[in-house]
């Protein structure tokens, strides 16, 4: 059995407000290799002027913003890197972040997905109040998102922001007139951003983040790079509800603890979530459908 990691102290404070913010997640060593898979895949990408490469399910692996060029490299999505680098792929199955996860929702606990948010200097790609559960609904909700810190996280270069105790509230809902936007209702978001916390930290830190949880980030408007590697994790008595939003050949790993083919249900009630077609859920969010969804 493995022993815990986390205090009690931290493990409450994630169950009571819905986050978790550490340091020194990753070793130094770690962090440099994953810095320069992404890099590489940086110098990849002037070589592109639209999104590319193939994930699984024959939608694109790299996703770019607007206004990316050979000059101005701007890659804001790598879809389930753990599939292209051992560093990242070690990251999500063998490091103290898994040890983590597996002391918020384990002992058996297994991968769903993962994949690098990156936000370039001025980059104008904001995320819009959301909850992730709503995309991977499953039996129950014992459901960790992992963002690992690849770069410094400061108040100006885009961070995440989250609304605590918002995971205790209900599951809304990412429909609007009849449309799948990605986004909560801007009732909700105006409210969520009035108590809105932003979680910053040096290079190595990690955010946990309850699957429930409020959160959004704004666009980049410092001269550094934001880049976050997200890895989703479920408990293994989790069972997804629809078709994974960023599907991977590791699908179901466990990563800790052991299979015990048994199924948890908790109760609850959502509309189901719509597929990107498209190479990241960034167009979903982007399709216009009223102003008020802006930042």
């Amino acid at each position: 059995m493995m022993h815990p990691i986390l205090t009690r102290e931290q493990r409450d404070s994630f169950w009571r407000t819905g986050y978790l913010v550490l340091p020194n997640v990753v070793d130094m060593a770690l962090l440099a290799a994953l810095r320069s898979d992404f890099e590489d895949w940086v110098k990849e990408s002037r070589q592109h002027d639209k999104p590319y490469g193939e994930t699984i399910d024959g939608r694109p692996r790299f996703d770019v913003e607007s206004g990316h060029a050979a000059g101005k490299p701007a890659l804001r999505r790598v879809n389930s890197p753990v599939e292209s680098s051992d560093a990242y792929f070690h990251c999500m199955a063998d490091s103290r972040m898994t040890d983590m996860v597996a002391d918020l929702i384990g002992p058996n606990i297994k991968y769903h997905h993962s994949k690098i948010n990156s936000k370039f200097p001025s980059a104008a790609t904001a995320v819009k109040w959301h909850q992730d559960f709503p995309f991977t609904p499953h039996s129950n909700d014992d459901i960790v998102t992992a963002l690992l810190f690849v770069d410094d996280v400061t108040p100006d270069n885009g961070p995440l922001e989250i609304a605590p105790g918002s995971h205790k509230g209900e599951i809304h809902s990412l429909w609007h007139d009849g449309k799948f936007t990605a986004a909560v209702d801007e009732e909700v978001a105006a409210d969520a951003r009035k108590k809105a916390v932003r979680c910053t930290g040096p290079a190595g830190s990690c955010c946990f983040m309850h699957t429930r949880l409020l959160h959004g980030s704004a666009p980049n408007h410092s001269d550094h790079a934001r880049t976050l590697f997200i890895a989703i994790y479920t408990a293994e008595d989790a069972i997804p509800l629809s078709p994974n939003p960023v599907p991977s050949r590791f699908e179901g790993l466990i990563v800790r603890g052991e299979k015990t083919n048994r199924v948890r249900s908790i109760a609850f009630e959502m509309e189901l979530p719509q597929k990107p077609s498209g190479a990241s859920f960034f167009a979903q969010q982007q399709a216009p459908v009223s102003a008020s969804y802006q930042f």
